[in-house]
């Protein structure tokens, strides 16, 4: 079966994912693709595929699924909408950065009965994937602590950060989602501290730019997080899960895999810049994984309350940083 998806939203990651679904994904067609700017237009040529000039006409495309990438304020109105129009969905997250918004997304969903996958990609990248595996058959032992390093290269621009829900729900919220897969273990209590040590035009706007947190699962294992917007030697992403029995890790990707010995000491190619590049993998295997999946009307790998829960958690991380203190999951959502 071909499963034909068209992509709502071109900016540079729904660009990305219509490439991928033109070009890579098997048994992927790619319908169509839809913005409110002109970019829809130079993608729709490059990749010779329909451009709807509405988000109506986008839906009313001969397809099977769409892939919702435009900006998150507007990700729920949008998930209603298709799933209105029984199409199966792919959302970028956050789903969004209002909890009650978010829960009318997912009960549209529910209630129309079409499949939901929410882009956690990191979940689906080789590395990560064999620790979180590791942890599950036991290969660890009671898994103790996980640590994840999540540094990006460079800042993003302040308007973006000034719409984005801030480092929480944007920027950890992959390693929130991290948390859960790889220990396999919900979150009862966030500790989150952080300051501005990169540029001080982002505390203007009211975030940090430097953060560190403390979560403790449900199991007992504690995790900790590191962020930092700016990596001066570039993309960062560690995650090592350390348990009674053992520990297993994942590590950085470098432009290439050589090194250089000489009497000067040890050097090895850069880390790979940024995201697109360091998780290519991931993208490409999650793609296929939702393709398969509508295709064989199995379940989803990353479900509405996978969306969910992490921005619960990222809620209740910025509660703790704006009142100093540890917050369980249960103060921002007494379902928890």
């Amino acid at each position: 079966m071909t499963v034909r998806i068209v992509v709502l939203g071109t900016g540079r990651i729904g660009e990305m994912h219509a490439e991928l679904l033109a070009q890579q994904v098997s048994g992927a067609e790619l319908a169509g693709v839809f913005d409110v700017t002109d970019s829809a237009a130079a993608v729709g040529s490059r990749l010779n595929c329909p451009v709807a000039a509405s988000l109506e006409e986008a839906l009313s495309i001969e397809a099977d699924a769409v892939a919702i990438c435009t900006s998150t304020d507007t990700h729920v109105d949008v998930m209603m909408a298709a799933a209105e129009a029984d199409r199966a969905i792919f959302c970028e997250k956050p789903i969004s950065l209002d909890l009650p918004t978010l829960d009318q997304g997912l009960a549209a969903v529910e209630k129309a009965g079409v499949f939901l996958q929410i882009g956690f990609n990191r979940r689906f990248d080789p590395s990560h994937e064999a620790v979180a595996q590791a942890v599950a058959r036991g290969s660890v032992g009671d898994v103790h602590l996980c640590n994840i390093a999540s540094r990006d290269p460079a800042p993003p621009p302040i308007s973006y950060i000034e719409t984005s829900g801030g480092i929480f729900c944007d920027m950890t919220i992959h390693d929130f989602d991290m948390a859960r897969y790889v220990t396999g273990s919900e979150i009862e209590t966030v500790y989150a501290t952080g300051g501005v040590l990169v540029d001080p035009a982002i505390g203007d706007v009211g975030d940090v730019d430097t953060a560190v947190v403390v979560l403790r699962h449900e199991n007992g294992a504690l995790t900790t997080i590191n962020n930092s917007r700016q990596a001066v030697y570039g993309y960062d992403q560690r995650v090592e899960a350390f348990g009674s029995a053992g520990m297993a890790s994942s590590g950085n990707y470098h432009d290439s895999n050589s090194q250089v010995v000489t009497e000067q000491g040890f050097t090895s190619p850069p880390l790979q810049h940024f995201f697109i590049e360091r998780y290519t993998a991931s993208y490409l295997r999650q793609w296929q994984a939702f393709v398969d999946a509508v295709g064989s009307g199995g379940p989803s790998p990353v479900t509405g309350s996978d969306g969910r829960a992490p921005l619960v958690i990222g809620l209740a991380a910025r509660k703790s940083l704006r009142e100093g203190r540890p917050v369980t999951c249960a103060e921002i959502d007494p379902s928890s």
